[in-house]
């Protein structure tokens, strides 16, 4: 179920603006940052992270002087039944948290995943320890909602993975080192996302009319040299004034068809440029899928032992770049 969830992780990476990260002297930043929050049976909150740590220099990270301190954690106060899902990431437990003590190779990531939990009702404060441009926060349909104070967020909607829907927080704006809140209430449930709808207002003004009936002479519609220029026209025997109807009637015609036909050849050029889109953006979808899918069977040939760890990260690598690469190819799209 890890294994899936890292690829759904993976998938969502395309709801994050590629803007960058704000420029910072960190050799460390975060490119990858998710939360699940659920609730348990005693009450109490389940918060399941995924963190991925890049090291941005062109040398392996072994932190910042300290021998034993590669990754610094720091768990939330009251934060309980800590979990490292990776049994290869060697750590220690601190007052604060825990630090890794596995060194960060060179221009390469490294991923997390634990757990902790947090006694019902209590607030979930947050540090960010290391730069990072946006943290996601996924809840299950029907199991609640968070709200967050001391920092800009916004809800994403539902999104559907596995048969299961998750409302989707996007949290923004992150300092380095800041603490923020996160409240998680199970019983408060998020409002269903409805189409915005345009109100038509109308006046309610009350027309009026004269019926006042004036009795003028009206003056002569045409000149005498109007009427000898109609008379000697080889149209003469013509009404004029159908005629002109006739006659205005074409001309509105001819526009009518011209501005049909001109926007129907629009609209046949409009439908075959997104047909065309359309197929390309099914193609990077199904190349993405593929990829994931190629993702998780390497991660279970990894998990039988048929690779060797290098061949493992070696593989992995080339997947994860290929994805970026869809992942931009796609963002043409959806921008």
């Amino acid at each position: 179920m890890i294994k899936k969830i890292t690829v759904f992780f993976l998938g969502l990476l395309l709801l994050i603006p590629m803007n960058g990260l704000a420029a910072t002297n960190s050799p460390v930043s975060i490119d990858l940052n998710y939360l699940v929050v659920s609730p348990a049976e005693d009450g109490s909150t389940v918060v399941s992270n995924m963190v991925n740590y890049t090291n941005t220099t062109g040398q392996d990270y072994k932190g910042d002087g300290n021998a034993e301190e590669v990754i610094k954690v720091t768990l939330p106060e009251g934060a309980t039944n800590l979990n490292i899902l990776d049994s290869k990431i060697s750590y220690k437990k601190t007052d604060t948290g825990f630090v890794t003590t596995n060194p960060i190779p060179a221009n390469q990531s490294v991923g997390l995943q634990y757990t902790y939990r947090i006694a019902k009702g209590k607030d979930i404060q947050i540090k960010i320890e290391y730069p990072v441009q946006i943290m996601q926060v996924l809840v299950p349909e029907g199991m609640g909602s968070v709200e967050f104070k001391g920092v800009e967020s916004s809800n994403q909607g539902l999104y559907n993975f596995e048969n299961k829907n998750y409302w989707v927080y996007s949290v923004e704006g992150i300092q380095l080192n800041q603490t923020f809140t996160m409240t998680y209430n199970k019983d408060k449930q998020p409002s269903a996302d409805s189409a915005v709808q345009a109100n038509t207002q109308s006046g309610n003004g009350k027309s009026s009319s004269t019926s006042n009936s004036v009795t003028r002479t009206a003056p002569a519609f045409h000149n005498p040299g109007h009427i000898r220029m109609w008379g000697e026209s080889p149209l003469h025997n013509f009404n004029p004034h159908v005629f002109l109807i006739v006659l205005i009637a074409v001309i509105i015609a001819g526009i009518s068809y011209y501005i049909y036909f001109r926007r129907k050849a629009r609209l046949e050029e409009e439908r075959l440029g997104a047909d065309k889109e359309e197929k390309a953006f099914k193609h990077l979808m199904a190349k993405q899928k593929a990829i994931m899918e190629k993702i998780i069977e390497l991660e279970e040939t990894f998990g039988n032992g048929e690779l060797t760890e290098d061949e493992y990260h070696a593989k992995l690598a080339a997947y994860k770049q290929h994805l970026v690469q869809v992942k931009v190819s796609l963002r043409e799209f959806i921008d």
